[in-house]
């Protein structure tokens, strides 16, 4: 299967990651979000992600031009924009919210179009099963931040068939990404090992074994991590966190997967991390 022109639902940092990866690769991509204001954002991030890459000799100024001719985008959608090969979800990880997108897709999309998720978490097999095409929906799910992440988790529910699994490991292959077929549990791979690793940090900081600086410091030093825990929950969310958290705990119903309550009250505070100016850590602008 040949993907032409894909439609985003979302066009956040994982959307707009998403879609600057696709167009990259000569695809023509669609963006829809709430309103022209966040597609607009999640463009000019592309933009600036470009621009760093123009800064390090990887890129010119017309290849960056040529990406973003290939990216539009806009707040309503119908069936002219759902007229697509591939159509991926990025929002939130909300639940009904993703339920309501894919039923929204399978009445407007042509039978061909693939429907993906990129979800983190959630299990791919209950979303698929409020379409009436469930083999054709797949886990699709990037890592942050997209353009620079190799790893994709192509996650097959109970349904999803070969041949559609095949086209989307190609696809990401195609698009410069390393794919891995994996199944449908909660927290697929990927986040059912680093996010309870991120969840004992806090712990670790709760039971006052040692400063966020100090946590960081032990994988960085330790473990040759790129980024320390704490940091990197800052930089994903604490709200996203404490989300996925509390889907490995409810899925699994083991207690090993507890969100930590120092996690759950930082977020009662507020204090969701980076994108908040406060997070484990308070030096943000």
């Amino acid at each position: 299967m040949e993907f032409k022109k894909v439609l985003i639902i979302g066009g956040g940092q994982m959307g707009s990651g998403i879609a600057h990866v696709m167009a990259q690769a000569g695809i023509q991509v669609e963006i829809r979000d709430v309103s022209q204001e966040v597609v607009d954002k999640g463009i000019a991030s592309i933009g600036k992600n470009i621009d760093r890459m123009i800064k390090k000799g990887k890129m010119t100024e017309e290849e960056k031009q040529t990406i973003l001719s290939r990216i539009n985008g806009g707040a309503e959608w119908g069936a002219a924009d759902c007229d697509v090969d591939l159509a991926i979800e990025a929002v939130t990880e909300n639940m009904a919210l993703k339920l309501d997108i894919f039923k929204k897709l399978d009445e407007l999309c042509p039978e061909r179009t693939i429907l993906a998720t990129n979800t983190s978490s959630l299990p791919v097999t209950a979303i698929g099963a409020v379409t009436n095409r469930p083999e054709k929906v797949v886990g699709m799910h990037f890592f942050s931040p997209v353009y620079l992440m190799r790893l994709v988790e192509v996650v097959k529910s109970l349904a999803t068939n070969d041949e559609t699994v095949a086209a989307i490991m190609k696809l990401a292959s195609d698009i410069g990404k390393s794919p891995v077929e994996v199944s449908d549990f909660p927290g697929f791979v990927g986040n059912r090992i680093m996010v309870p690793m991120m969840n004992e940090a806090v712990y670790t900081l709760y039971e006052g074994v040692a400063d966020p600086k100090t946590i960081d410091d032990v994988a960085v030093l330790g473990f040759n991590h790129p980024i320390g825990p704490l940091r990197l929950i800052d930089a994903i969310g604490l709200d996203t966190i404490l989300y996925v958290m509390e889907v490995l705990y409810e899925g699994f119903g083991d207690p090993k997967y507890r969100p930590c309550p120092l996690l759950r009250k930082y977020v009662e505070a507020g204090w969701l991390g980076k994108k908040a100016g406060r997070g484990f850590y308070n030096d943000y602008k």
